[in-house]
Parts: structure tokens; sequence; C-alpha cells
């Protein structure tokens, strides 16, 4: 079974080096200040640390702070002592593990400017350089960065400052004898958010692990490691889409990115960005680019992305069109070497633009990989029948997701925290068959993305029980044509197109047709028939022929319509149908149909339980023309219902699945299931019962389902078919002979007249001959 390396960023090991210190606190020891961390002795001689040295630590969000190292016999191995400013200044806790090492040669600054915090020097007047500033400095060779925080203690209060520049503007300077601190206090600094140590981070959020390690990999692996992808030949992702409810953490996730990641975070909120005066709209876009540009590495995040890009189609003013545009210009024209990543939010993807969401925004084959390093058994020409539907941009995010997988069985061997990767890693990587494999199951094709009901089922032949005549028949009306394209040009012939399954409810059509698209590699869109309606004049059958295109686009795809007979029932009959939006809706499905190319291996698949209010024209030959019945399971098929349901759940070998198949006879798949998982929850019960006495592991231990949860289960067993019901398919079956090949007594019953048909049906039923029986089709299959 594959291992799940969906949160391998998450879960990491984390690599003990020598180097990783848990935080401890200052006090008790040897006296520390923002200048100096207290190490034990051992620990020093671990780093090859000695007293008075200068080291850097790092902590979260990529920030570093540059201190003395002081022995304390005190202090435990493996361990750090760091004062609050510290803490604060590279965003860490105590308990919390920072990077130690030896700094490389400090400079000394010619100029340093501060300042103080304006909480901090309230109540005081006066000149603040004398009594705090000049004491702190003088004769103690501190090391400052620019943003650093230091606090000075005087004799009546404590005052907090922050280093707001220094010359020359290096990563860290020395304040020597002869440095000039200027200091500002005319203008305070302001406590922001981002300042404060309890800002969000990764801790802050929770019960969002995959979509966070998601973000991570594509964020921050692209800002702190770009050789990687440059290695596996494929750019990072330029943006990502967070779509969910309100409320659902959307902005609180791309914060915990900008913080921990240390990228320049912009945030715009949609609305902003519009303006009444013609380009100024475009020109704010560019000022955002041109500023993370600017910053890099920077995270653009636009809340509200649905308000400036909306799908062009169907945006009723021309300054949207003109945003949209400029947006995906905007975003074509980042450098790929993921310095800036744009983060959208919404909680309407489906009305955003499909262009802002192929791959290279906001997310062909041997040209995708001829710098990826590909592993000996990669077949591209497999990968290639694989991906139906997929245009260039498609493959670009499939070769990046490929390469995503290969990372992520890495990353216990790499610390992304470090500078660099090793090269052995980086020599490492290679793209086997397995993660083309993963990616193709994960990929969606941009034609198909802004469509929420589009899928490659997981469901398989193995799922279904029996029905091997019916199965027969699909493959031979789907997959032969998708596979075997040239055997239907070798005999001149046009493979049929539709398909209609009709039968009881429960007896498993929509898997069928499930289990097919899987079978066959094909996309998969489902509609359910009454999604399609709505109020609006035209807009049901711009609907469908939103559908029908997408399907062309993403062939071989099979377009899947649950619950036909709510939009194709006969046409003039719809009573109160305002306007006859049914009958419209039914036209437009018919001329889609006929409309399908034969060079286009698109499918349409019909399922109903009411097969006789269906329209005529929707079954003749070219449109619905090969119909299916899926009847009640005979006795071998119940009984491989009983083995797929029950294939995974522990069971006492006294369970006689076949004893239990034949006294189900009627019953539809459904309520087979039912039966399972009424026996189930009765098992679940005894084990919650028993725990109570013995405890959940014990109570667990062997539990199992037994005859006796069998036998309580099939006392509330019922059929949802009726009798009455049965016969009326079994009439339509006939009358249509459609799909399943019919005995020579039931051949002579089909050909006798409607009347005498009826009769017998009738006959059958309760065992009297009904000579009423002289209604109308109609009447008679749902009187």
């Amino acid at each position: 079974m594959a291992m799940d390396y969906s949160t391998a960023i998450l879960e990491r090991k984390m690599m003990k080096a020598p180097n990783r210190l848990l935080v401890d606190d200052s006090e008790g020891g040897v006296a520390v200040d923002d200048s100096s961390v207290a190490l034990s002795e051992v620990t020093m001689t671990e780093l090859d640390i000695f007293q008075g040295d200068l080291v850097t630590l790092r902590g979260k969000r990529r920030r570093e702070a540059v201190c003395y190292a002081h022995a304390d016999e005190s202090c435990p191995d493996g361990r750090v002592r760091l004062s609050r400013g510290v803490r604060g200044n590279i965003h860490v806790r105590l308990g919390d593990l920072v990077a130690v090492k030896r700094s490389p040669h400090v400079g000394n600054a010619r100029r340093v400017l501060v300042r103080p915090f304006e909480d901090s020097v309230k109540g005081i007047s006066g000149d603040l350089f004398q009594p705090y500033l000049r004491p702190y400095f003088k004769d103690a060779m501190r090391p400052v960065k620019k943003g650093d925080r230091f606090l000075v203690r005087g004799l009546m209060h404590a005052v907090e400052f922050r280093v707001e520049d220094t010359d020359p503007a290096d990563e860290c300077v020395i304040v020597a004898r002869d440095t000039e601190v200027f200091y500002d206090s005319e203008n305070p600094v302001k406590r922001e958010d981002d300042e404060l140590i309890d800002g969000p981070g990764y801790e802050d959020v929770g019960g969002v692990c995959k979509q966070l390690a998601q973000i991570r990999e594509m964020v921050e692996l692209p800002l702190r490691h770009p050789k990687l992808f440059t290695t596996l030949g494929v750019r990072p992702p330029k943006g990502i889409l967070l779509y969910g409810p309100p409320g659902t953490g959307k902005t609180l996730l791309a914060r915990a990115i900008a913080a921990e990641s240390g990228a320049h975070f912009i945030v715009v909120n949609g609305p902003e960005i519009m303006a009444g005066v013609a380009g100024e709209s475009e020109a704010n876009l560019r000022k955002v680019f041109a500023e993370a540009d600017e910053h890099a590495p920077s995270i653009i995040f636009l809340d509200e992305v649905d308000s400036i890009a909306p799908n062009r189609e169907k945006a009723h003013g021309e300054v949207e069109r003109r945003v949209v545009s400029q947006l995906l210009t905007l975003m074509d024209g980042l450098r790929s070497r993921g310095q800036v990543v744009v983060i959208g939010a919404t909680n309407r993807p489906n009305s955003l633009d499909p262009a802002l969401r192929r791959f290279g925004r906001l997310d062909r084959l041997r040209i995708h990989t001829k710098n990826m390093p590909l592993a000996d058994d990669v077949d591209l020409e497999r990968v290639g029948k694989d991906t139906h539907g997929f245009v260039g941009s498609d493959i670009a995010s499939l070769c990046s997701e490929a390469a995503m997988q290969c990372i992520r069985e890495k990353l216990d061997l790499m610390d992304i925290e470090d500078d660099t990767i090793s090269v052995e890693i980086l020599n490492s990587l290679t793209v086997c068959m397995d993660h083309l494999r993963f990616a193709v199951e994960v990929t969606k094709p941009s034609a198909l993305r802004e469509t929420g009901i589009v899928e490659v089922p997981k469901v398989s032949w193995d799922d279904i029980g029996g029905l091997d005549e019916v199965k027969q028949e699909l493959q031979e009306t789907v997959q032969y044509p998708v596979e075997h394209p040239e055997l239907f040009d070798m005999f001149g012939m046009s493979p049929s197109r539709g398909v209609l399954f009709y039968g009881p409810p429960g007896c498993g059509k929509t898997m069928m047709a499930k289990a097919i698209a899987k079978e066959c590699r094909a996309n998969f869109i489902s509609i359910k028939g009454p999604e399609l309606l709505t109020m609006w004049f035209g807009e049901s059958e711009s609907n469908i022929r939103n559908l029908f295109d997408k399907a062309r686009q993403s062939a071989p795809c099979i377009l899947f319509f649950d619950e036909l007979d709510s939009i194709a029932v006969k046409r003039g009959n719809n009573v109160g149908d305002a306007g006859g939006t049914s009958d419209r809706v039914l036209n437009m499905i018919l001329t889609e149909m006929d409309g399908i190319n034969s060079k286009k291996t698109v499918f349409v698949i019909g399922a109903t339980n009411r097969p006789d209010i269906i329209d005529p024209a929707m079954l003749r030959p070219g449109r619905l023309d090969q119909l299916i019945y899926i009847p009640l399971p005979d006795a071998r098929s119940r009984l491989e219902i009983f083995r797929a349901s029950l294939r995974n759940t522990p069971m006492s070998r006294h369970v006689d699945l076949p004893a239990m198949a034949e006294s189900t006879d009627g019953f539809s798949g459904a309520d087979i299931k039912e039966i399972c998982q009424r026996a189930c929850k009765l098992a679940v019960r005894e084990v919650v019962e028993k725990s109570t006495v013995v405890g959940k592991a014990l109570a667990m231990k062997g539990a199992e389902l037994r005859v006796d949860h069998f036998k309580s289960a099939m006392k509330y067993a019922r059929k949802s078919v009726s009798d009455i019901d049965l016969i009326r398919y079994e009439f339509f079956k006939r009358k249509f002979s459609g799909g399943v090949s019919l005995s020579e007594e039931e051949e002579e019953e089909a050909q006798a007249p409607v009347g005498e048909l009826k009769a017998v049906m009738v006959e059958d039923a309760d065992g009297s001959t009904d000579s009423s029986s002289s209604m109308d089709d109609e009447d008679m299959l749902y009187g």
C-alpha cells in the first residue's frame, strides 16, 4: 500500500543536529541581556564555541539574532538561555528549538538609528540618550541588526527601543566606540501586529493539516530552496487559490505562511482595487505587483478575489474585464523562481474566470520532462494515455505535482530551515512512475476546474456485485471506442454515444456509470437533473451548453445525467411549467447530443427509475439508443453484493453469506447494504457497552460480526421495490427489448399485442386474469 506523504512537511522528523538547542529561561544562572546568551561548557565544546564568541541564533520565521556566548555551569546540556528580548527578536518561546552557530566576522557600524516604542516612553520627558542609550552602548561592543528590539533599564523606568537603520546596512553590525548613535524620540514606534510574538503562526492554525502542508510546500519550499525545483526541472507554482465558506481561516492561513516564511506580505481586499476612473483599477494592481517585486520574497494576498476576477463571459462591466486581463498579464509576468507568490481567497471558486485557474497562474509531456531526472521505469506513453483532456499547462501542473511527491519522500532527510541542501540529497532526486501515477490521480484538466462535479471515479467493478451481462454491454459501448477506436474505423461505423440505465432504485445504476468511467480512464461529469433548472430565462440552456462544451474539451468524457426523468419528460405534458422551461431544456440536450463530433469520445449516460415518462425523441438511435435494464440482483449477484459490502469487515466464520443471499430474494443492492450496515451498528453498540466495563482496548479485541447480528438486522429488513413495480419494469424491458436478451417464451410474449401482454402480466402478478386491463401504456406503467 502506497505511503501517504500529504503532510510530510509537517510530520518530518526533527533532525537532532548538535546545534539545535532548546530555549530556556534566562533567570537563575549567568546574567544575560539582549546581547548575550548562556550555554553549558559541554554544549560550547560540541559547537566549537569559546567564551565571548559571537553566535548567530536562528528561530522561527527566518528571524536571526547575533549575541555573545557565555558559559553557564547551571545551564543544562542541549539548552540555551535567552533573554525575553532575544526570544522576541527571533520569534521563539520557551521550549522551542533554535539553531546556534558561530558567527562569521561582524564589522563595526559607522552610524545607527534607534527609536523608542511609544508605549514604553509614556510619562517620560526629556532626553533619553544620556540616561538610557549612552550607558547601554558604552564600551559594550553590542551586536545589532535592523529590526532588533532591546530593553534598557533606567533608574525609574525601562524603555524599549528598536533599531531602525544601520550604516553599513549589513545583516549585523557592532556598535563600537566610534559609532554614532542617533535616536528619534519625536516619532516613537507604534506597536504593530507583526511585531508581536503572539502574531499568527503555524501553531495558531488548527484543523487544516493537509491544506497547511500543501500551502507550505508551494510557498515555503520555493522561497527557501529553489534549487530543489531547478534540480527536478520544474517551475514552482506562482499562485494558490484558497476557497471555502466564510470563517474557515483562509486569511489566517495566508498570514501564518507570510509570518513563518519571513516574506513581505501585501494584503489586497478585492473591492479596494476597483476604481471609477478608467485605467485606475489596473494601475492599482500594477502598483501592488511592483511593490511585491521590490520587496521579494513576498506574498500577495488577494482577499475576495472573485470581486476582481469574475468570469469574463458573465461580467457585466467593461472595468471587470479589463482588471481580469491585467491580473492575468501580471501573473504571467512573474519570474518563475518562487520569489513572489499570489494567494487568492474566495468562497465562490466557480465564479472566477477559468483562465485564472490554469497552472502557471492560480493553479506537453516530453517537453515538460526534458529537464527532469526520470527513473528507468517511467513510461511516458502510458502517462500520455491516462491524461485525457489535458492541455499544455495541465501537463506542466502534472509534472510539478510529480516533482512535489518526489520531494515529499525526501523531506525526512532534509531540514528546510537550513540555508542549503546537501548535494547528495539533490542528486538522489529522481521522478519515478509512482510519482507520475499519483500526479495523474490528483491533477484535474483546467477545462473542468470550475466544474465542481467532475471526477475520475474510484469505484471499480469489484465494488459492484453481479450484473455481468450489464458490465459486458457497458464495456462494449463505452470502453471499446476509447481503447480500440481503430477497430470501429476499420468497420466504417461510428460507435454508440448514449446509454440509458433504467430499473428499480438501489440497484447500482450510478455506481455502474462511475465504474465504467474508471475502467476506461475517462473524465466523469455527474449532473443531477434538477440542478440544471434555474428561474432565469435562457440560463438553463446555457448551463447545458457549457456542460457539453467542457465534456468535449476534456474528451474522452462521460456525461452522467442522474434522475434523467426530471429534465427529459415528454414534451407538452409539463403542467404548470411557466415559460416551457423543461421543454426548452430537453430541446437543448437533444441538440447538443446530435452535435457531438464523432471524433470526440463523449458519452452520455442517463439513469432513471421512470423510463415510461422519458420523451421518445431521447431514446431514438443516435441518442440514448442503448437501453440497459438494471434488474434486481439474482442469488449469485446478491452474494457478490454481500461480499463487496463486507470485504473490509471482520466477520465470524459461522456467518453463511450464501444462505443469506438465498433468503433475500427480491431485495435490491441498497437493501442488502442496509442489512450489513444495521448488523455493523449492532456490533458497534455491543463493543461500546462492553467498553464501559472492561475498557475500549479489550472490548475491541476480537470484535467481529456474528450470525446473531445478522439475524437481528434481518428482522428490520424490508424490500424497497414492490411486486407491481417489478411488473412495470419487466413490461418496459419487453417493450423495448433493450440490453437484456429474452428467452423464447418471453420473446413470444413480447410479440403479443399490448392488451394481451398486459393481461398475461397481471395474471402472473396476482394469479387471476384482469380482463379490464385496457388502459393505455402510461396508465399501465404508473397508474
